[in-house]
Order: structure tokens, then sequence, then C-alpha cells
């Protein structure tokens, strides 16, 4: 099964079914990005909106973009506003389908994953973004990766497992650097806060030099 059947699959269930890796990244992005104020976003992997229904109150426009046309309906039914521009859109190509305006924010959340060229992500998020714009990322911590966790969902018959790719920490790191980022902030996330167990969730926000 292709991801993006798998995520169309997912949708009917993806706001209701239990999922401490999207609780814990909502909560993620929203405490990285809290402090600031942005012109305009591309939030890529929108999903259902869990987290566009937050950034759309922290810039003037939003652009969200998703690969699943279910999952996408899902968020233009739940946000139904003038400021945001829904695109079903492949991501692994070139952002052509992106309108010509620089972003001084562009977010990835629980997408990367699903990528296997990270660098064509950051390339591609390098050329749409400003000078000292951010990239935000927020991803299964690859230490979760290492024990075997991965994006599943549960069906009435069985349990789906979507195809998942490794990144370390390193080839964040690398692939940003290759494409003029630089690292402004690192947090792991833990179940519960407690930090004796392994993070959950990676999150990074690298700035455009």
């Amino acid at each position: 099964m292709s991801i993006k059947e798998a995520y169309n699959q997912w949708s009917s269930v993806y706001d209701s079914n239990e999922n401490k890796t999207r609780d814990l990244e909502a909560i993620a992005l929203r405490k990285v990005l809290s402090e600031f104020q942005f012109s305009n976003i591309l939030e890529i992997g929108c999903g259902t909106g869990k987290n566009t229904e937050w950034l759309i109150y922290k810039c003037e426009t939003l652009v969200a973009i998703d690969f699943s046309e279910q999952m996408l309906q899902k968020a233009m039914d739940k946000l139904n506003l003038k400021n945001v521009n829904f695109i079903q859109a492949d991501i692994t190509k070139e952002w052509n389908f992106i309108p010509q305006k620089p972003f001084d924010l562009i977010t990835a959340s629980l997408v990367l994953e699903h990528i296997k060229d990270l660098n064509h992500i950051f390339k591609q998020a390098s050329t749409f973004l400003i000078a000292n714009g951010f990239f935000y990322i927020g991803e299964l911590h690859p230490f979760k990766q290492y024990q075997g966790s991965k994006a599943r969902f549960e069906t009435e018959n069985d349990v789906k497992v979507l195809e998942c790719f490794t990144h370390h920490l390193s080839d964040f790191i690398t692939h940003a650097r290759f494409n003029n980022f630089k690292v402004y902030h690192l947090e792991e996330f833990f179940d519960d806060d407690d930090k004796s167990t392994i993070p959950r969730i990676l999150s990074i926000l690298f700035q455009k030099n």
C-alpha cells in the first residue's frame, strides 16, 4: 500500500484514534514556535489540520499541503478560512505547485519519516524561504525508530504499518548545513515528560542563513 493510499484510509479515524506521537508533536510545535509571529507560513503534510488550526493564528497567510486528498478534505471541512490555501501535492517532486511568494516559516510535522531523499526537502525549503526564515521539523525520534516504532493505524480487521525511513540526527544536521541552514533550536519531547525514558519526538528549528 502506498503512503497516499494509507493516509487516505487513515483519514477517517486519524483524529479519533489514540495517537501519542500525533499529540506530543502538536505540543512540541506549539512550544517551539510560541514566541514567534510570521507573515507567510508553508505547512507541508498538514494532514487533518491538527497544527493548521493553531498556525493560522501565527501568520497573515498560510499554505497547507498534503499528499492525501482525504486528509486534506478533513482539514478543509474543519477550517474554512480565507487566509488558508489548501493544496494537494507531492513534496518529493519539484515544489512548482506553491504560489510564488517567499515564506518566513515552513513546517513539516511527522512527514519526513516517509521521505527517502531528505536533501530534496531541505533544498526546496531553502528555495522558498526568505533570508533568516525558519524551517521547523517535528518527527518521531530516531531512538524510537531504532526500537522498531513506525507510523501505524488500526482498522476493523488489522493494523496497517506504513513505509518509513530512518533518518539519524546527523542526517538532519548534514542536509540542513548543505542547504544553507543552521540549528536555531533543538528539543526532545518525552511521554509524560519522563526524561528517564526514550524520547518520542525530535523537534528542530532551523534558520536559513
